[in-house]
């Protein structure tokens, strides 16, 4: 039977149907607090109410700013639930009243906050996953430092330990993400004039989580995070629909590398490139198995491995390919890759064996489509 026509298993047709009865996920993700992600969230459901959108508030953090509690206007709000733990008042989201009322959106403001004890979740993006599988969609917002992969790198940029995640698997299933961008000068200029802290907390954030270079790394991160996420959608669009044309939205290099002794060179000219682009790099060799090749020595391994490990120091990804025809298995990867530019080394072969088996430079000259190549002569 086709791949057409082939019968999917109970258990995938369940989370078929798991999937398209689920609610949508729509993030506005912001690199630091006050760049005005609950601002925009709410100006995008006040458009949708005159729509004529059934959408309500599950939860909002206001924090006193004028703007954003000017900005709730005719916005239907489900009453939080109060929780009391030690004597103290705590309000959360009311999971079951909202799965109840079953707005086609919900908007729930700082996803990665931790519930007090004694709610239904202990953290609020558990919430928000139980009310998408109930089919209600769900706008919310999350700072960059609240993403469980770049804690470390957060705590290294601006000194301050964050306690409160979310797990990457969270926003890779995002439907959507909006990156709510503003210039760091901008942002200090709200610090100051006390639009982000309302209680005068301003001098102490700016020396801390708000230092200019401090909110250049974060935003520099938070653009890099968002492009990757556009980069993974796009080459699944060109996947799906045929589509193998190089349209050049990010750059890639690809070194091919071989136990030539002067592979070195190679492998720091495409380092430097990336370096540059701020790109991937990718150090590949193929282990050619066809009857004609030479075959591997003991020092050709050698070779290669000390040229892996000089591309590990330098941050690039190596990556060894198995294959009869060496300029196909290199022509296929670029293409897997959308790889922009290519970096190799001029050729040593003989006539003799230029006449037998050709030009591997020019082959994949040849069979690549809008691809930069760089050719690095030998000593």
């Amino acid at each position: 039977m086709s791949d057409k026509f082939k019968r999917c298993t109970p258990e995938e047709a369940l989370e078929k149907i798991k999937k398209s009865n689920r609610g949508h996920l729509k993030i506005f993700l912001g690199y630091a607090p006050g760049v005005g992600k609950t601002y925009k969230m709410l100006d995008e459901a006040n458009r949708r109410l005159i729509r004529g959108q059934d959408i309500v508030i599950g939860h909002i953090e206001t924090h006193k700013r004028l703007d954003t509690i000017n900005q709730i206007k005719n916005l239907s709000i489900i009453p939080s639930k109060k929780i009391i733990y030690n004597n103290t008042d705590f309000y959360e989201i009311d999971v079951d009243a909202i799965i109840k009322r079953k707005p086609s959106i919900v908007l729930i403001d700082e996803l990665a906050h931790t519930n007090a004890q004694g709610s239904k979740n202990i953290k609020r993006y558990e919430d928000v996953e139980e009310i998408l599988s109930n089919g209600i969609s769900v706008i919310t917002t999350l700072n960059i430092e609240h993403i469980e992969s770049l804690n470390l790198a957060i705590r290294r940029i601006t000194g301050v330990k964050v306690t409160e995640t979310i797990p990457d698997c969270i926003l890779d299933s995002a439907d959507e993400v909006v990156l709510i961008d503003i210039s760091p000068i901008e942002l200090q200029k709200r610090l100051k004039n006390g639009t982000i802290y309302i209680d005068g907390n301003a001098s102490h954030a700016i020396k801390n989580f708000f230092r200019k270079n401090s909110l250049n790394a974060l935003r520099e991160l938070s653009l890099r995070l968002t492009a990757e996420g556009v980069d993974e959608d796009l080459a699944i669009y060109m996947r799906e629909h045929g589509i193998h044309d190089n349209w050049h939205t990010v750059e890639r290099v690809m070194v091919c590398i071989s136990s030539n002794a002067n592979t070195k060179r190679l492998i720091r000219k495409g380092v430097k490139i990336a370096s540059r682009f701020k790109c991937d790099c990718y150090v590949v060799n193929v282990v050619c198995t066809s009857v004609f090749s030479k075959k591997q020595s003991q020092r050709d391994r050698e070779i290669l491995d000390s040229h892996h490990k000089l591309a590990k120091q330098l941050g690039a990804e190596i990556v060894t390919l198995t294959s009869k025809n060496v300029f196909k298995s290199l022509s296929d990867f670029a293409a897997e890759k959308h790889i922009t530019q290519i970096v190799v080394g001029s050729s040593r072969k003989t006539k003799a064996q230029y006449f037998f088996t050709g030009s591997t430079i020019t082959k994949l000259v040849k069979y690549t489509k809008n691809v930069e190549f760089h050719i690095i002569p030998g000593d």
